[in-house]
């Protein structure tokens, strides 16, 4: 029987035991972020929507067509977050952050909303895992951001992917290539569409998908080399930086993001074994963002943001699970009412010590219970009869390997405290 209310087109539910590696993945990249001095941040959910528009750039494919916006009952126009950058900087300028320590460096994590055409890891509501840093242009700073993402891939397992990396240019050389590029693609015989675009923002072109265009542009000119003399400094020691810090990358002139705020340092991570969506992750510098969306200084500032859901593929295209063994160490198993109710204590006895428990629910039978124990994962089953009631006994049964024993029933608890934790 099929349901009567299914979720929205394009948005993934996460649901038990598949969960556990989505949760994993969060936590295991926010944490390399925290390891290097991020602190959280936590975002609204939508934002006004000019900050998108003159934030991300009116002519990305994120701004023209993938935004979800609507009016509240203030008839405000109000935009579901598309990306982080924006709102992060948003919050810098609002709550004074810029005028304390730099750079501020900050971690966020949560759900981003695209109206995209739902495919396998894009998705129309997409979660991530972004860092900030922002107030100090300074190559060190860029190389730190790069290997916080390469050394969370790493803690997570991943082997088969690799990072691109290019450098976009600065305000000393971006004009000049800018109309280099534009009288390039001009030239071409391309759709209305294209052309309305490289007359608008041609950087944009090079982004495009579709194999006639990209056979169109084989060769066009590349920013790489229309780097100014600062811009070639700032890309050299960057790739210096990540050479000390042990992170491989390849040079890949043809890198654009599709946002328009990135300048200097942009970057990808790729793993093809997931096909066309096989970037993972990635950033780059942003110079001119916060002036550009109504800050008084004009702030550098460099992030990255990890798809989370492209991720989780990643690991299972290489067969990697980072959940762990089960969902709980322990599973009690009640026979009768008077057990479960000692059960019931022993339960919460071990999850104030840092145990994690389940039980079987529902006076179901030995069998019965002993199937949903292993099923649950856990390390131990502890079985509680009438007959152990009786002389005050619990037996202890190790699920890895099948061995049994008695414990007395008030030394259980520190008993496997100290098993589950040596």
């Amino acid at each position: 029987m099929s349901a009567e209310f299914t979720a929205p087109k394009g948005i993934p539910d996460y649901f038990p035991p598949a969960s556990a590696d989505f949760l994993a993945v969060r936590k295991i990249l926010t944490e390399a972020a925290y390891r290097a001095g991020y602190g959280h941040i936590e975002l609204p959910i939508f934002e006004d929507t000019a900050l998108f528009a003159r934030g991300v750039g009116e002519s990305t494919d994120v701004v023209s067509k993938e935004m979800y916006t609507f009016a509240d009952r203030g008839d405000r126009s109000v935009t579901l977050r598309p990306e982080g950058t924006a709102g992060v900087m948003r919050a810098v300028i609002q709550h004074g952050l810029d005028r304390g320590q730099l750079p501020v460096k900050v971690c966020y994590a949560g759900p981003f909303f695209r109206y995209e055409r739902p495919q396998a890891g894009r998705y129309r509501q997409l979660q991530q895992v972004g860092v900030e840093a922002i107030g100090v242009d300074d190559p060190a700073l860029d190389a730190e951001v790069i290997a916080v993402a390469d050394e969370g891939y790493r803690r997570l397992g991943l082997t088969g992917y690799r990072l691109e990396l290019t450098s976009l240019g600065d305000d000393t050389c971006r004009p000049q290539y800018r109309a280099a590029l534009q009288e390039f693609l001009l030239g071409l015989d391309l759709d209305e569409a294209t052309r309305q675009r490289a007359q608008i923002n041609p950087l944009r072109v090079l982004d495009d998908k579709r194999p006639e265009v990209r056979e169109l542009t084989a060769r066009a000119p590349l920013m790489i080399d229309h780097l100014s003399d600062s811009a070639r400094e700032h890309f050299a020691a960057v790739r210096a930086d990540l050479d000390r810090l042990g992170v491989a990358y390849e040079l890949n002139p043809r890198l654009v993001r599709g946002l328009d705020y990135y300048t200097k340092t942009t970057f990808e991570f790729v793993h093809d074994d997931l096909g066309a969506q096989s970037g993972i992750g990635g950033g780059g510098r942003y110079d001119g963002l916060m002036r550009q969306i109504g800050g008084k200084q004009d702030l550098s500032g460099i992030g990255f943001g990890i798809g989370v859901d492209r991720t989780v593929l990643a690991l299972a295209a290489e067969g990697v699970s980072v959940a762990g063994r089960g969902r709980v160490q322990v599973f009690g198993v009640p026979l009768g009412a008077a057990a479960k109710a000692e059960l019931v204590g022993v339960a919460g006895a071990l999850r104030q010590a840092g145990i994690s428990v389940d039980l079987a629910y529902g006076d179901r039978g030995l069998k019965g219970a002993m199937k949903a124990a292993d099923r649950s994962g856990a390390r131990i089953a502890l079985v509680l009869g009438e007959n152990e009631l009786a002389e005050r006994t619990i037996e202890v049964k190790d699920l890895t390997n099948g061995e049994q024993r008695k414990l007395a029933l008030d030394a259980v608890v520190g008993e496997l405290v100290a098993t589950l934790r040596s």
